[in-house]
This record gives structure tokens, sequence and C-alpha cells, in this order.
């Protein structure tokens, strides 16, 4: 690939990472403080730098229209990604490849002899082999020809494959997890003599209805004095994947499950993941456990952590322990199958959830959308799932767990220097807080800002006036936007968030490896193990992957969520809905349908009753001659006009 020749030493360059829209124009922050706007690179001087990636650029001592500084790439540093996701289409020199990706601003040239024997209206994965800029197109080959562009299950790969996740497993790796499973399906007597026995303890797992992977079990026991034994065990995936394997590389690599509308990509081979680590019902399992001795008051008075075994005694769906939990909540409410351990856990789940709220901790709680797909794949219901106290109980024991476990290892590390892996949550960048406060003036709410930034009593205060209201989800969704990113560290400065001086991940080392790191190093602490030179630079760069990893992994969610209800709404059209302004544009209004949570816009040329002019400061557009407005949370009835596959987009218009 051939970059743009490197200028004259005295130039003045500047290094950054660059952000292209769909247009092919580029931008990069500018670092001085005092000129503020962001570089912008036109297309022609973009010299064949592709969305991310780190460049070198050039003042060029003009400006744009936009009063932005122009600037051109002179040397691209490092490429974010070479390979894209697309449909083929028919060309002179063999198929062209029309990105799925917007933001990749040419098609891809593809040779016959490089196709895999697509066809035109295929849709491929392709790597970009060379791109000479006096040739004007990429040329790529196909590293895989995915299936037939619109059906179900090949729209639903292409969005894992755009965003360099991993799909299928090496042959290797399955070849490795399926000995695994057949060398340690039986737990020895050697195993069984290094582990503390909790089979016959009351244990029991509570996931989703329709969850195949069992990583965590809550058992209880009942001791003297309103004192409670309460273990939460984690599948001992560390005890199958051990360092350096195949398997191993291959976890890394993934970093994390995927999660879909329809189904989970996950990090480790099905044969470990359902079954050999799944925490099953009625079947011994190796476990890496933290117990606590609690009180009523959610206090620890006791912990323990260490290797075990265990037998979950029940499966618990959310709903079924939820039923349980609510049978109670009325006079009369009959006994049933472990329900004092449920209700005891619920209870002191609240005084841990209390306990966090008063330390500071943000409640961001939002209901999510769920899909119920036809056998093709075809949504035909989109319902809101609403989180109950089952979910909430589940909840606050796996954060203490991973808090105690922070803290436990952050002490041990300050007395021996020991590397580990924190999660952590920054305090917001103050211009995002001001921008939140003034948007939620907008809406007729307060959010007070000082010069330290926003106080915690007073988000909660803000989420507290507005739940049940038509735009509590606007300003949660514009709140969580303003907050910084948690992510992975060595380094720990503490979760914002939860209000936890110490947290890390330690409960889900099925679905993600960051957790399965921490397995090992508290178990090596716990055995007294010895810290190897450059272990922190090793782990930081594990925290580093793993939280590059996790976004991507949450942009193919959200992109899988938003093609099913562009899919759903396309069989609505012509119908009308409920919903609420969450954009204001001098183009258009962002509206969101009020039960299915289905975005779609309204352009201002087709509100064809007056001229609206965009009002930046009040969040509204306003008819000039009329005087009706539209505002950020309005609530308006729209119908659907259109839905865009392709660009993954509703058009609405407004219903007077």
């Amino acid at each position: 690939m051939k970059p743009a020749k490197p200028p004259h030493k005295k130039e003045k360059t500047i290094t950054g990472v660059i952000s292209v829209n769909s247009k092919g124009v580029g931008f990069v922050e500018n670092p001085d403080e005092k000129q503020g706007a962001d570089f912008e690179i036109t297309p022609e001087a973009l010299h064949t730098a592709l969305h991310h990636d780190t460049v070198e650029i050039k003042p060029l001592g003009q400006v744009s229209r936009f009063m932005r500084p122009l600037a051109e790439v002179t040397r691209i540093i490092r490429r974010d990604k070479m390979r894209f996701v697309g449909v083929l289409e028919e060309a002179k020199t063999g198929f062209a490849l029309v990105p799925d990706d917007k933001r990749l601003y040419k098609d891809i040239s593809v040779p016959k002899d490089r196709s895999l024997h697509g066809k035109t209206g295929d849709k491929v994965y392709v790597e970009i082999t060379e791109w000479n800029e006096k040739q004007g197109y990429p040329i790529g080959k196909i590293l895989e020809v995915i299936g037939r562009h619109g059906e179900h299950n090949t729209e639903m790969k292409a969005i894992v494959l755009e965003r360099g996740l991993a799909y299928e497993y090496p042959e290797a790796v399955i070849r490795e997890a399926e000995a695994i499973e057949k060398k340690e399906k039986e737990i020895t007597p050697h195993e069984r003599a290094k582990r503390r026995d909790f089979s016959s303890v009351p244990t029991f797992t509570i996931d989703p209805i329709d969850a195949k992977d069992f990583d965590d079990a809550i058992s209880f026991k009942e001791l003297s004095g309103n004192l409670y034994e309460i273990g939460v065990h984690i599948a001992d995936v560390s005890h199958y994947v051990r360092e350096n394997t195949a398997l191993d590389r291959e976890a890394r690599e993934r970093g994390l499950s995927v999660y879909l509308v329809d189904r989970t990509i996950p990090m480790l081979p099905e044969v470990l993941s359902n079954d050999l680590c799944s925490l099953n019902p009625k079947e011994e399992k190796l476990t890496f456990s933290a117990v606590f001795v609690m009180n009523d008051r959610g206090d620890v008075l006791e912990r323990w952590f260490g290797k075990t075994i265990i037998k979950s005694w029940k499966r618990f769906t959310y709903e079924g322990a939820q039923e349980i939990l609510e049978s109670h909540l009325t006079s009369g409410g009959q006994a049933k199958e472990y329900s004092k351990e449920l209700l005891k856990l619920n209870e002191i789940a609240k005084k841990l959830k209390k306990i966090k709220e008063e330390s500071g901790a943000i409640d961001f709680e939002q209901d999510e959308v769920k899909f119920e797909l036809d056998e093709t794949g075809k949504p035909i219901h989109i319902y809101k799932k609403t989180r109950k106290d089952a979910h909430k109980l589940v909840e606050e024991f796996m954060l203490l767990a991973n808090r105690e476990v922070a803290k436990y290892m952050w002490k041990s590390g300050e007395k021996n220097k020991g590397a580990f892996l924190y999660r952590i949550h920054d305090v917001p960048a103050k211009e995002k807080i001001e921008n939140l406060s003034i948007l939620v003036k907008a809406l007729g709410y307060d959010l007070p800002v000082s010069k330290k930034g926003v106080a915690v009593r007073d988000l909660n205060r803000l989420f507290k006036e507005v739940e049940g209201t038509p735009e509590e989800s606007l300003i949660k969704t514009a709140a969580i936007r303003s907050m910084s990113k948690a992510v992975y560290s060595t380094q720990n400065i503490g979760h914002y968030g939860l209000a936890f001086e110490y947290y890390t991940h330690f409960t889900s080392p099925i679905r993600r490896y960051a957790d399965l790191v921490v397995h090992r190093l508290l178990h090596r602490e716990l055995m007294e193990g010895k810290i190897a030179v450059g272990e922190v630079s090793k782990f930081q760069k594990i925290a580093e992957e793993n939280s590059e990893k996790e976004i991507r992994s949450s942009e193919a969610e959200r992109a899988s969520i938003k093609y099913k209800q562009v899919e759903y709404m396309r069989e609505h059209i012509g119908e009308e809905f409920m919903g609420i302004i969450t954009g204001v544009t001098e183009w258009g209004l962002y509206v969101e349908e009020k039960d299915t949570k289905c975005e779609g816009m309204i352009k201002l040329r087709d509100l064809t009753d007056d001229r609206y002019i965009f009002n930046e400061k009040m969040y509204a557009v306003i008819g000039e001659k009329t005087r009706k407005k539209y505002s950020l949370g309005d609530t308006i009835k729209v119908k659907v006009m259109s839905a865009d596959m392709e660009k993954k987009s509703l058009d609405y218009a407004l219903v007077k």
C-alpha cells in the first residue's frame, strides 16, 4: 500500500485517529484547545486513510465552509482494519464490493481469480490487499462467501465479521476442546481432595429462559445468630483452559461471547461453554467460589476464596424465581421450593443495593428490547424486557463477589506488587456533563454542574424525577453517553458508576476472557505464586485488547437489534404509532416508537404545513409562520412510510 510522501521536516504535523463519514470527509481532533474545532480532511486529501486509522496530518492554513481548519493526510501510521463485508456487483474486471460500512468511501475491486466463486448479489467478506491511489479503487480478495444478501443467517453473520469478530472455530481448537471434555468429564479423587465440597449445600442457578451456559450459581446456608453463609460459585474455566494452548489463544483472540438477537457466538466451543464448564442442574461441577458470612444488614463478616465442587439443586429461570418472590409479597403466599432461601437472598440483595446507592452509585437501569422470531428469523413481535427483583438479586451478589475479589487482590498487590485486571470507570468529562445539563434543562429538568462536575446525588435525583415519564429513556441514554467508558486496566482508579473503590470481573469466565485471567491471578495469589518480570505490561495489553473487543461486541449487538427493528417495521408500513422525539437536527426529527423502541426519522422537508427552522439552543424546530414547535422529548403520533434494509433506517411521517 503506497502512503503519501512524508512532509518536509520543518512542516508542522499532527498525529491522531481519523474519523471518516459516509461522504468521505475525515476529521482529526485538534490538540490546540484555543483553536478548538477539529481538523477537516477533504476526500482528495485523505490519501487512502480509512475510518479509525492512526494518521499524520499537515495543517493547510485554510478553513472549510464550516470554519474548520483544513488538513491533509501525509502518512498512515497504523491501519485500524482492512477487512470489510459487502455485496458483490458485476464490474468490468470482475466484481465490485459495495461495502456495508458506508464510511468506506470507495468500492473494493475484486478480480475474478480472487472471488472464491462468489456471484453477483452475494454478501462476502473481503480483505484489501493493495491500494495505489492513482488507480482510484482499492483491490481486494474474498476471504469468505457468507451467503445471499438479505437472508437472515447471512446478515447476522455479516454483522459479526464486519466488526472483526470471530465466528467459526479453527479445527485445532474444536479438537482440543473435545479432547478436554472427554478426558475431564469425571472428577478424579485427586481433584476432589484439593477442593471444598459444597454439593450438600442448597445451590441454584438463576438465568434467562433461553440460556444454555450457566456460569454462576448461588448457595445459601443458614447459620446460628441470624448469620448466613452465601456462596457465589463460578464455573472453573481456568481448570480446563490452560495458558498458551490453542484454546486459550482462541479465547483471548475472541475476548468474549457475542450476543445477537437470535444467537450467541460463544467465546469457548459449546462442548465446554454449554456442557463441561456449564453449571447444569443435578451435575457435579468444578467451580471457583467466593463465600461470605453475612448478616441481615448485608455486612460481610467473613470471606473465603477457593476452588470448590458444587451440584446445582435447581435451575431457575428469572421468571420462575420472580414468581416465588412475588407470591410472598401478598398475604397467604404458598411456600414453594427454595422460597425461604430466595426470599432471604432477595432481602439481603436489597440491603446491598441500598448501601451501594448511599455510597453514590448511579442507577442507569433501562428497559431493553427482546424479539420473537419465526422459524425463518423474521421478527413477529418486539417487546420490552424489564428487570425485576430476581434479576437484581443475582446482580447484587455478582457485584459483591467482583468487589471483594478486587479488594483482596488490591490488598495483596500492595504487599507483593502483583499484577491484576481491574474493571475501572473514570469520572465523566466536565464538557459532556455540561452538555447533558443543557439538554435536560431543555426538557424542563435541572441538573446542577459545579466546577468539580456533577454530584451523583443530583444525577440520581434526576433519574427519580423522570421515572415513568416519556422522556425517561431519552435522559438516561443521554446520561450514559456523557459518562466515561468502563474499561479493563492493571491500574486501579475505582469504579465511578458503581461507587466502588475496588472492582473487577470474576463472575463470567465462560463468556469473558478478562474473568478467566482474573481467576488465574487470584488462584496464583491464593497459592502464593511468584510474580514474573514484565507481567504488568503483559496484562495491561490483555486489558486493552478486551476493552476494544467489548466495544466491537456491543456494536454488533446494537446492529443486530437495529436490523431486526427495521425488518419488523417493514411489515407495518402505513400503520400509526406513538413515539417520542429523541433527536432534533437541521435535517429532521428522530422519533423512537414507544413500545418497540424502533427509531426513525421525520425529514423536515416532509413537514409541508410550514417552513421549519432548527433552533439548536432549544433542541427544537419551529415553524416560521405558525410558530408551531416540535421539541426534544415531545410525544407525537407517526406513520411508518418506508424501511430501508440497506441503510438500516426508517422514515416516519407526522400524523396531526
